[in-house]
């Protein structure tokens, strides 16, 4: 599971998909529950950025 999870594909859909998600729940989803859902999407997407970021080398 850790090596599919790791995988450039399954990271590049984990970043993209969560980064829409986090710019579209403030819209879609009224009040603090957007918020929190934007934030933590936006935490998930960032952590897979990162992950990029390091198997580039």
């Amino acid at each position: 599971m850790k090596n599919m999870l790791a995988s450039r594909p399954v990271l590049w859909f984990l970043f993209l998909f969560n980064l829409a998600v986090a710019a579209a729940a403030p819209f879609v989803v009224d009040g603090s529950q957007g918020v929190l859902t934007a934030v933590g999407m936006g935490v998930v997407s960032l952590g897979a950025g990162v992950s990029l970021l390091k198997g580039r080398r």
